[in-house]
């Protein structure tokens, strides 16, 4: 290999899907302005990660398209696609997207709220089935970080608080995508975000300059790598180290991504891990998202060029660079001697390794028509379907507030003609025998178009839309259904409310299913709800359900 080519497989950079099929190319409007042949016959890159989607049949076409232009390269190395968890209800373009076409299952806290290693697995083995369908190679999941900081916008996508629970579900993750050994039947597990992005100060998240500090007042550092270690022990291919920036510890403050400290020290050499590692996307270069310049997430190297960012990556132990696509950097610090060849073949090595271990050069093809049999087909949905029955959670049940056999219903958040199923659908509560309520997790809103998707701040209602929500609880019997993405502080809301019922992604039919009885919320709280924000801001983030007095402890389920 030239050292261009092999400078091209350091780098795992964004490509948009056209929902037609066909490739991005230059002067296309898309997500990222993209030249997707440039990227793959020029600058000689071979992973990317997907943003967008379409039907099944046109993502099997496109990405068969990228592996003929990829053909035509001297070298002809396939191209290896990764994406962001698509099989729920979040969509935020920086962490996971909407089922579409796929089928859809609750969020990993619902998975966790089942407590279930079992379903973990068969709702992995279907990712897997349906990922491989369209050339999904490589999953940016499973997040096993600690849902620590009540305030943390990236909850929705971990297995809650427990550390104990996410090893044991962690490693029925990995081994549904992987197999016993990654192989042709396998998509790469890419486990993040190492060592444990749960402890944010403040709750902010590190996409943005102010939530780059990461701290443990607890003192419990270590306690944040139990699931990483079962990971580790369950053969995952690939690790992603987070962004944050560790304050007031023994490792050098900078992002995780440069700490040689973490990745070297820690995850290669105490850890023993030998897989691929990853950084978190956009480190080195300030890049436009969603028509915003973003700063890159430099943490603690912000003063250093990207050349020199780049070489303290690699100095760290990082093999990829995701979200970049800058591979002369790479030729240019080899060759004025600031990095070693040898040190980037040792990353190449790995990186080809697993595209032959993939089956990849073996058979870099799908088929559009197996494709479009797979992704979501009705096995599929039907057992999604399931999952988010099973993962609601029954937070109160002060008197069963159904009535009749079709009682009159109000609703609100809920579709009525999904309601219309189950009772009579009535404008004015003052005319129902039962309202049903479903409300989100409040947020603090924020300006940025990227930051608006990450929802952060304050986790209890402003007093007037808390106000509103009482009042109805308060003139008619009311079924609440609160998503969780974040531990909302709803004590009053608990109080009134007839039931109050947690999901973590579910239709509202699954919801009136189990308030009508026709189904079984089996699920437990994956962390505990605090009473107030005084105790949230008072708790320490490295430490797991450490509010005191919480309206409802981590665990807590009741039957309906």
């Amino acid at each position: 290999m030239t050292l261009a080519e092999k400078a091209g497989q350091i780098f795992h950079t964004m490509l948009p899907l056209h929902p037609d099929g066909r490739p991005v190319e230059h002067g296309d409007e898309a997500m990222v302005p993209t030249d997707t042949t440039g990227l793959i016959r020029t600058r000689l890159i071979s992973h990317f990660n997907v943003l967008g989607a379409a039907g099944a049949r046109q993502m099997a076409e496109w990405h068969n398209a990228l592996q003929e232009i990829a053909a035509g390269t001297r070298l002809g190395i396939p191209v290896t696609l990764s994406t962001d968890p698509r099989h729920a209800f979040t969509d935020n373009p920086g962490a996971s997207f909407t089922a579409g076409p796929f089928s859809a299952w609750p969020e990993p806290l619902g998975l966790a709220a089942t407590r279930d290693p079992e379903l973990v697995h068969q709702f992995v083995d279907t990712v897997r089935r349906e990922y491989l369908a369209v050339g999904l190679r490589v999953a940016l999941h499973p997040q096993i970080d600690l849902a620590t900081e009540p305030r943390w916008s990236r909850q929705t996508g971990t297995f809650g608080s427990d550390a104990a629970l996410t090893a044991e579900l962690v490693q029925a993750y990995v081994h549904g995508l992987q197999g016993e050994e990654l192989g042709s039947h396998s998509v790469s597990a890419m486990v993040k975000h190492f060592p444990g992005g749960g402890p944010q100060k403040d709750g902010e998240d590190p996409h943005f300059p102010h939530g780059k500090e990461q701290v443990y007042p607890g003192g419990m550092r270590d306690h944040h790598l139990m699931p990483f270690r079962a990971a580790i022990a369950a053969g995952c291919a690939q690790i992603m180290p987070y962004y944050g920036q560790p304050i007031g510890t023994d490792w050098e403050e900078v992002g995780f991504g440069f700490n040689h400290g973490v990745v070297t020290g820690l995850l290669r050499e105490q850890l023993g891990f030998t897989g691929i590692v990853c950084t978190d996307w956009g480190l080195l270069t300030d890049a436009p998202i969603l028509g915003e310049l973003h700063q890159a997430r430099a943490w603690g190297v912000e003063h250093l060029g990207v050349a020199e960012r780049a070489a303290k990556a690699l100095d760290a132990g990082a093999d990829q660079f995701g979200g970049e696509a800058c591979p002369e950097v790479i030729v240019e610090l080899v060759r004025s001697g600031r990095v070693r060849e040898s040190r980037i073949d040792a990353s190449v090595r790995r990186l080809l390794r697993d595209k032959f271990r993939l089956g990849l050069f073996d058979s870099p093809f799908v088929d559009p028509g197996t494709a479009e049999e797979t992704v979501g087909n009705s096995e599929f949905r039907a057992a999604g379907e399931a999952a988010q029955r099973r993962s609601l959670t029954v937070l109160t049940n002060h008197e069963r507030p159904v009535t009749g056999t079709r009682p009159k219903l109000y609703v609100r958040g809920v579709s009525s003609d999904a309601a219309a199923a189950y009772g009579e659908v009535v404008a004015d509560p003052a005319a129902a025998e039962l309202a049903i309520l479903r409300l989100r997790t409040p947020y603090e809103p924020r300006e940025g178009r990227f930051e608006a998707f990450f929802h952060s701040g304050r986790l209890d209602f402003p007093e007037e839309e808390l106000s509103d929500i009482v009042r109805l609880l308060e003139s008619v019997p009311t079924l609440v259904c609160i998503n969780l993405e974040r531990p909302a502080v709803i004590p009053e809301i608990a109080e009134k409310a007839s039931a109050l019922i947690a999901d973590y992604g579910a239709s509202d039919t699954a919801l009136l299913d189990v308030a009508f009885g026709r189904a079984a919320g089996q699920g437990r709280l994956p962390f505990e709800l605090p009473h107030s924000m005084a105790a949230v801001v008072a708790s320490r983030p490295d430490v797991p359900n450490d509010t005191p007095d919480p309206v409802f402890t981590h665990g807590h389920g009741l039957p309906l």
